[in-house]
């Protein structure tokens, strides 16, 4: 039946994952919210000559564009929030204090999937704090995208953390470039591609591949290379960071990592959720276009969170309660404070198994299904 076919990439969440899907973002938003970032909720779609001219990390060829039949203007639905986010902070907000903490969560639509990724439509949540892109921000930032995916069910969290401006800074220092050279370097760097500086006549960038791994130990082979001071600033931000997140993650450092951070400033970085393919985040610092042509400091991170929802939806399943006929009604109040979703008879028919459910009340008890 073709009535029932669905565009590629696009699908029906079904229980439990809808309700996982619906648990996670409140559960992470919540978490946002606890550190006094306020939630905007941007529209689907916009103007696609408004949303092409804020994207960073897109072009127009990335947009899926319809014809608004009211204003017979080209709209685009969003690939990403994070741009809304800062239209909202430059115009409606312009007005408002420094820095400006803000959280968003909702769809965002992909013209085309990918193979890791092969959904278009996709839940997208985060936070910005604009007006700032200091060390102290950036450690904020970083905190929060942690707890924020931690109260989401993610267990074993890492975050890898990288300096996308750092070919940059070297090649105006110690270690010059041509300016025709930077960016092949960089690419190199990104591809850990020994063999290419070396063609490239960059061999003084060749430590640089090494220095990445757990933190400690990456930050100290940095520190090595950098004899002339240049990164002292920015390895001071790192472990500034590095100690506000403390054990709340495993750190590490990969400070030539550029793929994704193309328009991050100073700092990067890559949230990892052991147990799941891929990167499931990612932040750092960058600037926000206002309409007048000024750029602001702003630091955020944006959390993919469709990979939970399936180990989030199994654990659901493992907290439906069964309500027998003439089940004591307070105890069962008292399982659903706890957490429990309950699930009630209404008649004789009614089979806990065949309704999903993993435990029976039993007086006061909630007892496994045998």
């Amino acid at each position: 039946m073709t009535h029932a076919l669905l565009p590629e990439g696009l699908r029906d969440r079904l229980p439990p994952e809808a309700e996982a899907a619906a648990a996670i973002l409140r559960a992470a938003l919540d978490a946002v919210a606890g550190h006094g970032y306020e939630r905007v909720a941007p529209p689907l779609a916009e103007f696609e000559e408004s949303l092409v001219g804020r994207l960073k990390s897109a072009s127009a060829r990335d947009l899926l564009r319809v014809v608004d039949p009211v204003s017979q203007r080209t709209l685009a639905l969003r690939p990403d929030i994070t741009t809304q986010v800062g239209r909202i902070a430059t115009t409606r907000m312009a007005h408002r204090a420094r820095p400006l903490r803000l959280s968003y969560g909702g769809p965002v639509m992909k013209l085309r999937a990918t193979q890791l990724r092969p959904e278009r439509e996709m839940t997208q949540l985060g936070a910005e704090l604009i007006g700032r892109d200091s060390a102290a921000a950036a450690a904020e930032i970083a905190v929060v995208a942690i707890e924020a995916l931690a109260a989401a069910g993610a267990p074993r969290i890492t975050i890898d953390l990288t300096l996308p401006d750092l070919v940059d800074v070297l090649a105006a220092g110690p270690l010059p470039l041509a300016p025709v050279d930077i960016a092949r370097v960089r690419c190199l760097l990104d591809a850990k591609d020994a063999g290419g500086l070396v063609a490239a006549g960059a061999h003084a960038y060749l430590p640089l591949i090494e220095a990445a791994g757990p933190f400690a130990e990456a930050v100290t082979r940095l520190r090595a290379i950098d004899a002339d001071g240049a990164l002292a600033t920015r390895l001071a931000a790192l472990e500034q960071i590095a100690a506000r997140i403390g054990d709340a993650a495993q750190i590490t450092l990969d400070p030539t990592e550029r793929h994704g951070f193309e328009y991050q400033s100073w700092l990067g970085f890559s949230l990892f959720v052991d147990g799941l393919a891929g990167e499931i985040g990612r932040g750092g610092t960058y600037t926000i276009l206002s309409d007048t042509g000024c750029e602001e400091p702003a630091v955020g991170f944006s959390i993919y969170p469709d990979p939970l929802i399936e180990r989030v939806a199994r654990t659901a399943a493992d907290h439906r309660l069964f309500l027998p006929l003439g089940h004591d009604q307070a105890a069962a109040e008292a399982m659903r404070a706890q957490g429990w979703s309950t699930v009630a008879a209404l008649d004789a028919r009614c089979d806990a198994r065949a309704l999903g459910c993993s435990h029976v009340l039993d007086g006061a008890a909630a007892v496994p299904l045998g």
